[in-house]
C-alpha cells in the first residue's frame, strides 16, 4: 500500500520515483488495487464492486463505527482562486455549509475528497484532518462536487466557477489552476476528473443558458488543453449536424458532460454519458434527434475522436439527460462472451449495448409504468410520444425521473445491477412558446405539488433487464451503491440510515442511523489488515469496521 501512488503511474515499483513520476498509469492494472480506492469508481469500470470480503454476510452485524470526520466550509490553511475582496460574484457565491456528495479516494492510508470550493485530506485510520484547501470562488451554482482524481502525487478537482485545480497530495498546496468553462455564460462544474494515461478527463455542466457541452483532456503536469470533444456539432457538415435544423440550434444545443466517463483499457475507449439538449422542455426550435445529446458516446482518450454513439433519448423533450453511469460488464449473451456496457437511464429504460461497436442488445423498461414512450425502434431506441411533450396547460408524464446521478453497482457474483429508482409522476409545463425559445422553456413539478413518488432499490438481471427484486425506500432513495465479494450491498434507505442489504434478496441485514441521509456513494478499503466502509452524510464522513 505504501507504493500505491507509484503503482498508479507505472508497472513496477523498482523503477526510480523520478522516472515513474514522468509516466502515466499502467492501463492494464487499473482494477488491480483491491486494498485501495484509487479512482472515482474504485476502478474505471463503473461497477463499484470490491473483491474484499473480510466484512461479509455472516459477520456484518458486528460492524461498528470507527470514526466520524466533519468537514467545514471555513477557509482552509491553503487557498487559491481568481476572486478578490470586493469583486462581484457571478449569480452565486460561497456556501456556509458543506454537503459531501463526492466519492472519496483512498490511497496510502489517506482519504481525499472534495466539496464545492473545498478539497480535503484526512487520515483513513482515524478520520483526523491532514490538510484543507479553499478555493476563492467567483460564483456559480454550488450544487455539489463528485470528487477528485489522482495522478502520482497530484490531485485534481473542479470548482463551481469551472476551474480545474491541481494540488500536491501530500501538502494540499496548489500546483496550478486552469479555467475549463466561463462562469459568466452560466456554466458550472461538478464532475470528478478521471485519469487515463497522461490525460486528466474533465466535464462541465450548465442548463440556464443555451451553451454547448464538451469533454476535455488536460495534461497532468501543466493543465494545458490536449483535446476537446463537443457533444453537439459545431458547424454544418459536421457528423450529426443533419439531426439539427440549423447551425444556431446545434451550437446552442447543450448536452452537458455532468458525469465522469468509464473506461475500458483493452479497447482504450472512454464511455461518456451526455446530458439533455437545450432549450429544455421547449423543443420547437430544434427538430430532429439532436445528436449527440442524451447519448452514450465512445471516445478515444488519446485523441478525443468518437468511435461510436448510441442515443438513449432521441429529441429529448423531458429533461432526461443521460448522465447515469455506463457500467462495463464482461458477460455472456446467448452463450457467447461479450464486452458490454449497461445503463439504467433516467427515462426509465435499461439499455444493454455491445461496447465494442455501440449496437443495441436489449432495451427494457425497469419502471412499472411509463406513458411518454410509444415503444422501441429497430435500433433499440425509445420512440417519443409527442402527446406527452410539455404543454402550456400542463401534461402528466411518467416517470418524472426514474433515477439520477447517484451511481449504481454491479456484482459479478450475482449478475445483478443494483439501482436506486423512483416510480414518479410530474406535471410538465411549456412556458416559452416563442419560435426560438431559450434556456428553460418550461418546467416540471411533482404530482400533488411534489408527491407522487415511490422509491425502490431494484436489482436488474444484466442479461435480460428484468427486475429480480425490489426493496421499498423512503423519499431520497438509496443514493450511491457499493457491492462486495462479502455478499453485501451497501446503500441508504432514505430515512437517515446507512444499510447493508443481502444482494440476492434485498433484505436489510445491518444498519446504522446517521445524522443525515447518505449523500454520496460508499467506498471500502483495507488498512492494517482491517476492512473499512466509508460513507458521507451531510457534512460528515462515517467510517465503519468490524468490532474487535
Amino acid at each position: 500500500m505504501k507504493e500505491m501512488r507509484t503503482l498508479l503511474l507505472a508497472c513496477s515499483v523498482v523503477l526510480p520515483i523520478a522516472i515513474l513520476a514522468a509516466q502515466g498509469p499502467d492501463r492494464s492494472r487499473l482494477g488491480n488495487y483491491p486494498d485501495a480506492w484509487p479512482t472515482h469508481y474504485g476502478d474505471h469500470s463503473g461497477r463499484r464492486y470490491s473483491p474484499l470480503a473480510q466484512i461479509n454476510l455472516t459477520n456484518v452485524k458486528t460492524l461498528s463505527l470507527a470514526w466520524i470526520h466533519r468537514a467545514t466550509a471555513e477557509e482552509g490553511e491553503n487557498a487559491g482562486g481568481e476572486h478578490r475582496t470586493g469583486d462581484p460574484y457571478y449569480w452565486g457565491g460561497p456556501q456556509a455549509n458543506v454537503t459531501i456528495k463526492a466519492t472519496p479516494l483512498m490511497v496510502d492510508g489517506v482519504l481525499y475528497f472534495a466539496a464545492p470550493d473545498h478539497a480535503y485530506a484526512i487520515d483513513a485510520r482515524t478520520g483526523r484532518a491532514i490538510w484543507h484547501y479553499f478555493w476563492r470562488t467567483r460564483g456559480g451554482i454550488h450544487i455539489g462536487n463528485r470528487g477528485v482524481g489522482m495522478y502520482g502525487n497530484a490531485l485534481f478537482f473542479e470548482t463551481p466557477d469551472c476551474y480545474l485545480v491541481s494540488l500536491d497530495a501530500a501538502t494540499g498546496k496548489e500546483r496550478w489552476h486552469k479555467e475549463i468553462a466561463d462562469v459568466r455564460q452560466q456554466y458550472f462544474c461538478t464532475p470528478a476528473p478521471i485519469i487515463v494515461g497522461r490525460h486528466v478527463i474533465v466535464g462541465i455542466g450548465g442548463d440556464s443558458l443555451d451553451v454547448p457541452g464538451y469533454l476535455e483532456s488536460r495534461e497532468p503536469e501543466t493543465g494545458e488543453l490536449q483535446w476537446r470533444w463537443y457533444t453537439t456539432p459545431q458547424k454544418p457538415g459536421d457528423p450529426g449536424s443533419e439531426t439539427w435544423p440549423d447551425e444556431y440550434a446545434m451550437t446552442h444545443g447543450g448536452g452537458m458532460t455532468w458525469l465522469a466517463p468509464t473506461y475500458d483499457p483493452e479497447l482504450n475507449l472512454l464511455y461518456l454519458p451526455t446530458g439533455n439538449p437545450n432549450p429544455v422542455f421547449a423543443p420547437q426550435s430544434r427538430k430532429g434527434d439532436n445528436l449527440y445529446t442524451c447519448a452514450l458516446v465512445a471516445l478515444d482518450p488519446d485523441t478525443g475522436k468518437m468511435a461510436w454513439f448510441f442515443q438513449t433519448s432521441p429529441h429529448d423533450t423531458h429533461d432526461w439527460d443521460s448522465a447515469q453511469v455506463p457500467v462495463l460488464i464482461d458477460g455472456q449473451i446467448d452463450g457467447r462472451p461479450r464486452k458490454l456496457v449497461a445503463q439504467a437511464a433516467r427515462n426509465g429504460y435499461y439499455f444493454l449495448i455491445d461496447r465494442t461497436n455501440g449496437r443495441s442488445i436489449s432495451t427494457v423498461p425497469y419502471v412499472d409504468f411509463m406513458n411518454w414512450s410509444l415503444g422501441v425502434n429497430a435500433k433499440g431506441q425509445p420512440i417519443n410520444n409527442p402527446a406527452k411533450d410539455a404543454k402550456v396547460d400542463g401534461v402528466l408524464v411518467s416517470p418524472g425521473s426514474a433515477t439520477n446521478w447517484p451511481p449504481p453497482s454491479f456484482s459479478p457474483k450475482t449478475g445483478l445491477l443494483y439501482v436506486g429508482t423512483s416510480q414518479s409522476y410530474g406535471m410538465q409545463y411549456l412556458t416559452d412558446t416563442d419560435e426560438r425559445p431559450e434556456g428553460y422553456g418550461g418546467g416540471a413539478v411533482g404530482a400533488g405539488g411534489g408527491g407522487g413518488r415511490e422509491g425502490y432499490l431494484k436489482a436488474i438481471d444484466y442479461r435480460t433487464g428484468k427486475v429480480r427484486w425490489r426493496h421499498a425506500l423512503s423519499e431520497g432513495g438509496a443514493m450511491g451503491l457499493l457491492t462486495t465479494a462479502g455478499d453485501l450491498l451497501f446503500g441508504g434507505d432514505g430515512s437517515g440510515n446507512f444499510v447493508a442489504y443481502d444482494p440476492s434478496t434485498g433484505d436489510p441485514v445491518w444498519h446504522a442511523g446517521l445524522a443525515a441521509n447518505p449523500s454520496n456513494a460508499p467506498v471500502t478499503f483495507m488498512l492494517d489488515g482491517r476492512q473499512f466502509v466509508v460513507v458521507g452524510a451531510g457534512d460528515s464522513l462515517y467510517a465503519f469496521t468490524l468490532a474487535r
